[in-house]
C-alpha cells in the first residue's frame, strides 16, 4: 500500500464517525497557532486542540515570516468581514520547539547555498535561540501595520524530549505593544 492509499484508508475511518458538519467557520478558541512544520510538532496533540478549535499555520521553524504576516492579516480581515466588524481580533500563539531542523539555517554556509541555488534568504528566519527568536517574532508581528491592534500574541516553546510546552511570553495585544513603543519614542 502506498502512502496515499494509507491516508485514504485513515480518512475513511475518520469519516465513518464524522459528526462535525455543523462546526462554525470561526475557530471556537478564536486562536491561530503558528508553529513549525516538523512532524513531531502537531499542535492538535500538544495543545489538546479539537477539530474547529484553532487555525494552524505551519512553516520552517514556526517563524513570523512575511508570508505568515500576510496570512494573519488576511485572517483578521476575513474575521472582521464575516462578523460585520463585531469581531476585530483573535489570539496568535507562536510555538517553536527544541531540536528544530531550522536551527541548521543559522549556518552561514547553508544560508549562502540557499541564496545561491534557490534565491531564498533565510538569514532573518534562522533559529538561533528560541526565546530571543520568539521575542523577535512578536516584535516583527507588532511592526506589521496590516495586522490589527486587536490581535493578541503569546509564545510557547515545546520540548520534543519531554512533551511539555513552556510559556515564553504572556499574551499581549499588538495595540498595547505599539502604544508602548510609540510612547518610548516620543
Amino acid at each position: 500500500m502506498n502512502v496515499q492509499d494509507e491516508l485514504i484508508t485513515r480518512n475513511q475511518e475518520f469519516a465513518a464517525g464524522f459528526d462535525s458538519a455543523d462546526l462554525p467557520i470561526l475557530p471556537k478558541l478564536r486562536t491561530v497557532v503558528l508553529t513549525c512544520g516538523d512532524a513531531r510538532v502537531d499542535p492538535a496533540h500538544i495543545l489538546g486542540l479539537e477539530l474547529g478549535d484553532a487555525v494552524v499555520i505551519r512553516n520552517n521553524g514556526g517563524r513570523v515570516t512575511r508570508a505568515a504576516i500576510e496570512e494573519i492579516a488576511t485572517l483578521a480581515f476575513l474575521v472582521s468581514a464575516m462578523t460585520e466588524g463585531r469581531e476585530q481580533g483573535f489570539h496568535v500563539v507562536l510555538m517553536q520547539h527544541t531540536q528544530c531542523g531550522a536551527q541548521r539555517l543559522s549556518n552561514p554556509d547553508l544560508q549562502d547555498m540557499l541564496l545561491e541555488k534557490l534565491g531564498i534568504d533565510v538569514s532573518e528566519y534562522a533559529i538561533t535561540d528560541q526565546e530571543s527568536d520568539l521575542s523577535a517574532d512578536i516584535k516583527r508581528l507588532a511592526m506589521a501595520p496590516e495586522v490589527p491592534d486587536a490581535i493578541t500574541v503569546s509564545a510557547l516553546l515545546y520540548d520534543v524530549a519531554t512533551g511539555t510546552a513552556h510559556a515564553i511570553s504572556p499574551a499581549i495585544s499588538l495595540g498595547a505593544m505599539r502604544a508602548k513603543a510609540s510612547a518610548s519614542r516620543g
